[in-house]
C-alpha cells in the first residue's frame, strides 16, 4: 500500500464497538500498543471489520500532538503512544520528530520550531505521540477478486 501519510501501522483488530452511527475499533500494533479508531458503522461495514483481521492505521503527521508525560495530564486523546526521539529535523517554521516505538514502529509528527523549544525536545529522550480516535484512517487489504 501506498500513501502520503507518514504513519502507517499495522496491526489486528482486537474489538469493534458499534453505536448508533459510528464504530469504536480497537487495533493492536503489537509490544502492548493499541490503536482506538472511530469510524462510520458503513466503513466497518465496507472493510469488514472484526476481531482478529489485520488492518492498517494511518495517521497525518501533522494528526500527531507530542507530549513529554502523558501521565500527568488528563486529555481528550483516546490514544497515546510513548518511546524515544531517533530523529529531530527543523526547519524554517515546522519541525519533523520521529520516535521509536518499543516494538521498533515508528511514530512521525510535524510541529512548530516553537514546540520543539518549548518541550525542549532532544534526541534519545522519551515522548509521546497523542493521537485523537477520529483522525486515524483505517485499511485493509484487497481481497484477490476486488
Amino acid at each position: 500500500m501506498q500513501s502520503s501519510c507518514r504513519n502507517r501501522f499495522s496491526g489486528t483488530v482486537s474489538a469493534v464497538h458499534r453505536g448508533a452511527v459510528n464504530s469504536e475499533v480497537v487495533l493492536d500494533i503489537g509490544e502492548g500498543d493499541q490503536l482506538i479508531a472511530i469510524i462510520t458503522n458503513s466503513s466497518v461495514d465496507d472493510l469488514d471489520l472484526q476481531s482478529g483481521k489485520k488492518a492498517y492505521a494511518l495517521v497525518k503527521a501533522p494528526w500527531v500532538i507530542l507530549t513529554k508525560d502523558d501521565r500527568q495530564f488528563k486529555t481528550s486523546a483516546r490514544n497515546s503512544l510513548c518511546g524515544k526521539v531517533v530523529s529531530c529535523q527543523e526547519g524554517a517554521i515546522n519541525a519533523e520528530v520521529i520516535i521509536e516505538l518499543p516494538g521498533g514502529q515508528h511514530v512521525t509528527a510535524i510541529v512548530t520550531n516553537d514546540s520543539i523549544e518549548a518541550l525542549d525536545i532532544k534526541v534519545g529522550e522519551t515522548i509521546c505521540a497523542l493521537i485523537k480516535a477520529s483522525h486515524i484512517i483505517l485499511a485493509v487489504a484487497r481481497q484477490a477478486s476486488e
